[in-house]
């Protein structure tokens, strides 16, 4: 029992699982919300550009019922007549063809963003499949569309009888007005009817685009064992991980290693602790540690010190407050300068006197050096 609840698909999709959707071209969409955008601004349109496609058909029927014998025996002046006709014509249309056109992009991305996929339009055999057509057809998505189907039935002729009903008096009025005032009433009427007609469609677009939404993101839930399975994909396997990590601690320690040949001093704890100071003051502001370790490390640090004759100095508190304080690379933090400043000087007047050109150093002791509280391990 425990085992179907894991396969059960209760999670909800992972950012990866939503980009490899959009990837297949998997987006939520709403035909509806298409047709109904396209709908009402195709009315709007006609509403601001009708009146003067309208005063262009009028000016075309009135020239083409008023032609001259010789315009009409003319081809040529004919055919200057026609284009003539049909470029006024076509600038008033062509503004309603592109303000549907943008209309049907505005809708169609409105809901889902805009997508493109090749393997969305890409041929399968699911779509041409004979078994596979006839259970969309008894699917639930028919099923749904039906409802929906039926609903815009009821919804439009609902509207277009109650509009006819409350219009009935205009209809009367059409009957004693007068050429052209009935025309542009009747166009008025018609306008109004195509309106609210389309704006009752608003009812299924309400409730199609949340039911789009809800149908999407159930389409890709995942399971448990899903998001697991990812996760592993996606950040790689617990074991992969730790050797990974293994080898780049080892590359990191190998080079390391290769910077204390480099370094002024090595101070330890003299067994547990051993960091490993450089200083340039022609680079650094102060002293960079380029080596640390406990315990193995620690050990080795101080044989390679020794096999490049490093001088190595015991200064348990010291090594302990370098080594807690202080990251590769970087420079030992303000409150040590004054304890490291007297350890250097100690190191390079040793230099000297193996040089044979100075005075040998008095041995250093551990209370010498000032180690604030904060620093203190």
């Amino acid at each position: 029992m425990a085992e179907n609840n894991d396969q059960e698909r209760t999670e909800e999709a992972t950012l990866k699982r939503l980009e490899q959707a959009r990837e297949k071209g998997q987006v939520p969409r709403s035909r509806e919300l298409v047709s109904i955008v396209v709908l009402l601004m195709g009315a709007v349109a006609l509403m601001w550009f009708g009146g003067g496609m309208g005063g262009e058909l009028l000016k075309i029927m009135q020239k083409f019922f008023t032609l001259t014998r010789e315009e009409i025996l003319d081809v040529t002046s004919l055919g200057l007549i026609i284009y003539s006709a049909i470029f006024h014509l076509a600038w008033q249309l062509s503004l309603i063809l592109l303000i549907l056109f943008f209309a049907g992009l505005v809708g169609a991305s409105a809901l889902g963003g805009v997508s493109f996929s090749w393997k969305a339009v890409r041929p399968t055999f699911s779509k041409i499949s004979p078994i596979q057509g006839i259970k969309r057809m008894f699917g639930k998505q028919s099923m749904v569309e039906l409802i929906k189907s039926i609903l815009k039935v009821f919804l439009v002729s609902g509207a277009a009888f109650y509009l006819m009903w409350t219009s009935v008096y205009d209809f009367y009025q059409l009957n004693i007005e007068t050429f052209p005032a009935n025309i542009y009433h009747a166009l008025d009427i018609l306008l109004n009817f195509v309106m609210i007609i389309c704006s009752s469609l608003l009812v299924v677009v309400a409730i199609d685009v949340p039911f789009q939404i809800w149908q999407y993101k159930k389409q890709l839930k995942m399971t448990k064992q899903e998001i697991k399975d990812e996760y592993k994909d996606s950040e790689g396997k617990p074991e992969v991980k730790g050797r990974i990590r293994m080898l780049q601690r080892e590359m990191a320690q190998g080079r390391m290693m290769t910077k204390v040949s480099s370094a002024d001093v090595v101070i330890t704890n003299p067994d547990h602790y051993s960091v490993a100071l450089c200083y340039d003051s022609k680079i650094y502001r102060a002293p960079i540690v380029v080596a640390k370790g406990s315990d193995f490390m620690a050990i080795k640090i101080r044989e390679i010190a020794a096999a490049h004759d490093i001088t190595i100095v015991s200064a348990a508190s010291l090594a302990r407050a370098v080594y807690f304080s202080t990251e590769l690379e970087q420079q030992i933090p303000d409150g040590l300068f004054v304890a490291i400043a007297q350890l250097l000087a100690y190191v390079f007047q040793l230099k000297q006197y193996k040089k044979g050109s100075g005075r040998k150093p008095k041995s250093l002791e551990e209370k010498q050096f000032q180690i604030p509280t904060e620093l203190r391990r």
